[in-house]
Parts: C-alpha cells; structure tokens; sequence
C-alpha cells in the first residue's frame, strides 16, 4: 500500500462532528475511516502525518509477508519457528480482520490452543504444560516435529424463542493428536482461541486506567449480577503488572507485548522482548534447529518490532454506517434496554498513548465507541474454558469491543464471533450468553423478530456509508 492512498475523511464542521459523535458515526474520532469491503480493516488512521503513513507502510510490510526457515540467503525474515502456527502475523488476521475455526479435516491457522496445567507460573501467569508448553503448535520446518494436530467437531444444540422461531447452535469439542514428543499432561487445561480484528487496538490501549476502574465500581454498586473485574498481568516490555487490555481473557496489557509474545509463539521468530524459543526440553529436536538472523538472537530487531507494533497500533477503526436508519435506532434501544451496553460500554475519550515510541499522538484526545469495558465476566458454563488466567478464572472473560462486527463478513467471508469462533453471527453470539449475562440473553429470547432484527442490524451497523 502506498501511504498517500487512504480512504478520504471529509472535513466536518464543529457542529456535524458533534451530532455525528452523539450517534458514534465516526467511532475512532478523527482517526476514523470511512470505508467498507475487502479492506476495510487495513487503512492507516485519517490523521496521521506523512511520516507515520510511511512508517505505517513499514510496518505492515513485516505484519504481512512471510518469515522463511533458517538458514537463508533473507536475513531480515528467516528464523521460522521451529515451531509455528503461521509463517506471518497476516497468516492469523487475514487482511488484519478475524481468524475462523478450520473447515472440517483442515488444520487451523487462525485459531491456536492455550495449554497450561494447574499452578501458578512467573509472575502470576499460566504453568505451562511441561511437554508442549503454553501452546499447541501444528506446524514445524523441516526436520522437525509439529507438536501434532487439532480436530474440532460440533454438536448441535437447538432451542426456541419465546414467539416459537427456532435456532441451532453449534457446541465445538476440541482434540489432540498425533502429538509429536509424547502424551499430554493428565491435568493439561486446553482452551482455543481465535485472532480477533485489530482495528483500533491502539486506541483501547490510550483508554486511562481510571476508565476501567470506572467500570468495574460502577457496576459492582449497581443491583443485579453483572460484576466485571480488571485482570492484572505482567507485561514484558514494561517490567511490571499493569491492567489486562488485550486477549480473550485480558491476559496482555500492551500492544507491544502482545506483538512481540505472537511472533515468538505464533511464528517462532525471538526478540530482545521474548528472546528464547518456546522449544521445552522433551523437544530435542526444536532446541537443535537453526536460528534465524545469522545465528544471533534476536531474529526480529527493536526498529522492525516497532514498526509492527505502530502498524497495528495505528489501524483506524471504519466509520458506523448509517446510524440515522429507523431500524438501526430501535437496535440501540432495545440493546440498552437488555442491559448490553453495562458490559459493552459505548464510548470513551482517550488519553496519551502509555508506550509513545509505538503510537502516534494522532489518537489522543478522541471521542472512541469501541461498546466494551475491557473487564472479565462470569459468562457462564457453556462458554467456560476451565482455565485460568492471571486473575481470570475459568469461566471469565473479557468483553470484546464491537466495533467492525458488522464488516467480518466482507473482509474475512465469514461472521464468526465469541473466543472460539462457534457463534455463526450475532444473534448466536447473544444465545450463548450466561452466567452476568444470562439475564440479557433471557430477554432477547422475548424479543419478537422484529425487534431481534433491529438489535442485529444496530451491531452490525452492516448499512452502506453514507458518502457525503
């Protein structure tokens, strides 16, 4: 992509930016885009500076190529694996959108396997599983073994709204085989866990501390179940404990850590943040692979890292398409009336960005409608997971942002929602809300279809833009 082509954002007068961002048309502010289709996830925000689109090309060109197996004649990029999901970070969000569990006998990409085993590791985070560590890789380079291979099937699960439509949902098991150095832990907890979009990442991480901690008293002074809690985790880059922001637990605080923590265990490629490999000592094999970047560690430098890093921490989120529509309005009512705006706050203004090296001072200051809380929440058995994760317990998780749901479809062909990729839309992502939502879900099985319609289109806002 060249950095002078972007999506244009038409100069507002004070007072149609100001109705515009009653209805949060323009959801990143003046970083926003107004764009749809395949790409609609991939633009630079509309206000960066000529140099940070070109550091933003940088950037991308990293995210989206692929890393090659050491030892290469292209030192900048070798150093894959030895064990790997991906051979890049486009591989996992595929035009920066949403990763989809694998079609039935194909192994998947987009989603990866959380391992751990009881116990508390460094820092309050997971013990890993001692075999196969934190992660189940599929895939490995030449001489050496994938940890081995995922089967995922489905059961299906049926049931009725209150006006008698019927709905299907899909109950997904998960298995491990073919395991390359041995079995399993007995103990072993396993949780999937899909790539989400990644517009506006940067933006959630300028949302001040004392935002969340808003949400979480808020909602524990008021009646009824829904209590979200901040999880705490130790960011790498950092060196110290800081609030959860990212991940479907809140179990990474930083863009940067979370970059930097996906190129090592996604790809295999080391840094001055996560410098070893993930290779555990039953895996002889993986500890004897080539390195990349002529043998010296790390195989990705701090200049190209960051640049990944701004890359994403600067994807601007697409524009709300028509939220003066009818139908849209009657959604915002009936969403808030079911109390899904408690957990999926609509709006916030950010702050400076906590790691300005990685950032750009183009999202300071911005009135943002990313609708969550970044909190953990009790959602109940059927999404329960069994693992814990920092201060996450196993049946938390963290409230997603909403922004661009409604765009998955055009940019990834498909609309598969919740940790695991099972919900087929928003409507089965509602239904399988329990536990601080299950008062919510309970109420849109009242809804009419009508009004299960206008609650759908008001979050997939899926109306085309309103050029002006």
């Amino acid at each position: 992509m060249h950095p002078k082509i972007l999506v244009p954002l038409v100069l507002l007068s004070s007072l149609a930016q100001a109705a515009d961002d009653l209805l949060g048309e323009t959801t990143g502010g003046n970083t926003t885009v107004f764009a749809t289709g395949r790409n609609a996830f991939s633009f630079p925000a509309a206000n960066l500076t000529d140099a940070e689109q070109s550091r933003f090309v940088i950037g991308n060109s990293f995210f989206k190529r692929n890393w090659v197996q050491a030892p290469a004649s292209t030192k900048a990029r070798d150093g894959l694996g030895p064990h790997f999901i991906a051979r890049s970070c486009g591989g996992c969000h595929v035009n920066d959108g949403r990763g989809a569990p694998p079609a039935v006998g194909q192994q998947p990409v987009g989603l990866l396997i959380r391992l751990s085993i009881s116990g508390l590791g460094a820092h309050g985070g997971v013990m890993p599983e001692p075999t196969y560590g934190d992660q189940f890789n599929n895939a490995a380079v030449q001489g050496v073994k994938a940890e081995g291979k995922v089967d995922i099937a489905y059961t299906e699960l049926h049931g009725n709204f209150a006006d008698g439509a019927a709905y299907t949902l899909l109950q997904p098991s998960y298995s491990l085989h073919e395991l390359g150095y041995g079995p399993l832990a007995n103990e072993v907890l396993v949780s999937p866990r899909i790539a989400p979009q990644l517009i506006g990442v940067g933006m959630l991480e300028a949302i001040d501390e004392a935002e969340l901690e808003r949400n979480a008293r808020q909602q524990a002074a008021e009646k009824g179940p829904i209590k979200g809690m901040i999880n705490r985790v130790w960011d790498a880059p950092a060196g110290k404990m800081l609030p959860g922001r990212f991940g479907w637990k809140a179990n990474v605080a930083t863009i940067a850590h979370q970059t930097a923590g996906a190129f090592q265990g996604d790809i295999g490629i080391t840094s001055s943040v996560f410098p070893d490999e993930t290779c555990t000592r039953a895996q002889t094999d993986c500890v004897a692979a080539p390195r990349g970047g002529q043998g010296k560690a790390p195989e990705i430098d701090d200049k190209t890292l960051g640049d990944v890093v701004f890359y994403q921490a600067t994807l601007a989120p697409p524009a709300r398409r028509a939220p003066n529509d009818a139908e849209v309005l009657r959604g915002q009512k009936l969403f808030a009336e079911a109390q899904c705006s408690t957990c999926h706050r609509p709006s916030y203004v950010t702050q400076a960005s906590p790691n300005p090296q990685f950032s750009s001072t183009a999202l300071n200051g911005q009135r943002i409608w990313p609708y969550t809380d970044l909190l953990l929440h009790d959602m109940g058995d059927a999404l329960a997971d069994g693992r814990p994760d920092g201060l996450a317990n196993g049946r938390q998780w963290k409230t997603p942002p909403l922004w661009g749901v409604g765009l998955i479809k055009e940019v990834n062909n498909h609309q598969r929602l919740l940790h695991d990729g099972r919900a087929r839309g928003v409507l089965e992502a509602v239904l399988w809300h329990g536990g601080e939502a299950e008062t919510s879900r309970d109420r849109v099985l009242k809804m009419s279809q009508p009004e299960r319609a206008a609650l759908v289109k008001f979050v997939d806002r899926r109306l085309r833009v309103r050029h002006r």
